[in-house]
């Protein structure tokens, strides 16, 4: 395998990881985001006021993307094992 296949290799596994926690990590920092600045201007210091949300709307986009999230990783990882099939002849 040389140093070429190998970063290919790499570089397709860091954009398929961002492509799938990307949009988690987006609509939890904007819910954490607007949830604090409720709590700033409600003055409420309730800890689960902050998680619920959160988890909700994590929940929600996973029922959304999941099976968009499920298939780009199945394609990936058939990918892969197809090319390390292709590397071990």
């Amino acid at each position: 395998m040389s140093q070429q296949t190998t970063l290919d290799l790499a570089h397709g596994a860091l954009i398929v990881a961002l492509s799938l926690g990307g949009p988690a990590l987006l609509v939890i920092l904007t819910v954490g985001i607007v949830v604090s600045v409720f709590q700033a201007m409600t003055q409420i210091n309730e800890m689960t006021l902050s998680f619920v949300p959160k988890l909700v709307a994590l929940g929600v986009l996973l029922i959304l993307l999941g099976p968009w999230m499920l298939q780009t990783a199945v394609d990936y990882t058939v990918g892969i094992l197809s090319h390390l099939a292709m590397v071990a002849r």
